[in-house]
């Protein structure tokens, strides 16, 4: 006969397994297919995307012809770059967004971000909200999760 503490063991291990991941990161190519060049809407690019703390995104560019440069309102608007050798210059640099609120990000070589628009600003919102399942994937887990809980039950029985 299963005692009291068994069945609470039983029943904490399955709230655990059942509960399902509330968040998913994504991942965001700046720019698409063109990446991170002169010349492009990066504002046009942005709009209509949600981003979340978690998500990334992904500058690439062909090294030394660009780099990256996370700066505040002001040096966005005016195109200031930080001190020199700051910046990211991989050609395939990833930031994560680590916290919310807005981000703003420019080219440092030359005119790209004075006169040829080179520069990205987005707001970060707080939280990932969790996907919502397709309902085979939903059947599928929970018919599964339930064998967990009943072999459970009869190892510990």
């Amino acid at each position: 006969m299963a005692t009291f503490s068994h069945i609470v063991v039983v029943l904490a291990i399955s709230v655990v397994v059942l509960l399902p991941a509330s968040t998913m990161a994504a991942d965001y190519v700046v720019g698409g297919d063109s990446g991170w060049t002169t010349g492009y809407n990066y504002t046009a690019w942005a709009q209509g995307k949600v981003f979340y703390v978690g998500d990334k995104l992904v500058f690439n560019y062909p090294k030394g012809e660009h780099n990256v440069n996370k700066v505040d309102a002001a040096s966005f608007a005016n195109c200031t770059v930080p001190t020199p050798g700051t910046g990211l210059t991989s050609g395939n640099d990833v930031v994560t967004l680590m916290t919310s609120g807005k981000k703003w990000y420019i080219c440092g070589i030359g005119n790209h971000c004075a006169e040829q628009g080179q520069k990205l600003v987005i707001n970060v919102e707080g939280m990932t909200p969790a996907p919502a399942p397709s309902s085979a994937t939903k059947y599928a887990y929970q018919s599964f999760m339930a064998l967990i809980v009943v072999l459970a039950l009869v190892v510990i029985v």
